[in-house]
């Protein structure tokens, strides 16, 4: 089960992290399982913002690099989305997303709004 957690309503120019804790998952999965963070706006479909290969290795949405940074706490089987610089066209539903065995399990999204 995923739980994400972190949206919230923010100017643009701020900043929100999000946290999502994979509960239920054994570690070496959590470890070895490409993860990331998806978004989908209204109307649009849902796109990958960030995320961790199985190797370890991160990716991003050209739109958001730079601004945007995932991180992992192994220990406590959470993945963050430290995101700076928000503006306007962030504004989505975010959801955390692990790949399992050719699964995709989601978390419930968090909704983050950013405002003028």
């Amino acid at each position: 089960q995923l739980q994400a957690s972190g949206g919230g309503s923010v100017q643009a120019g701020e900043s929100l992290k999000l946290s999502c804790r994979a509960s239920g998952m054994i570690l070496s999965t959590f470890v070895n399982s490409p993860m990331g963070w998806y978004r989908q706006a209204p109307g649009k479909q849902r796109e990958l913002v960030a995320g961790f290969t199985s190797g370890g290795s991160t990716n991003y949405q050209d739109s958001v690099k730079g601004r945007f940074t995932i991180s992992r706490d192994n220990s406590r089987k959470t993945v963050y989305l430290q995101m700076n610089s928000l503006e306007l066209e962030d504004t989505a539903v975010y959801y955390c997303n692990v790949k399992f065995q050719s699964v995709d399990y989601w978390g419930q999204g968090t909704q983050v709004t950013v405002s003028s």
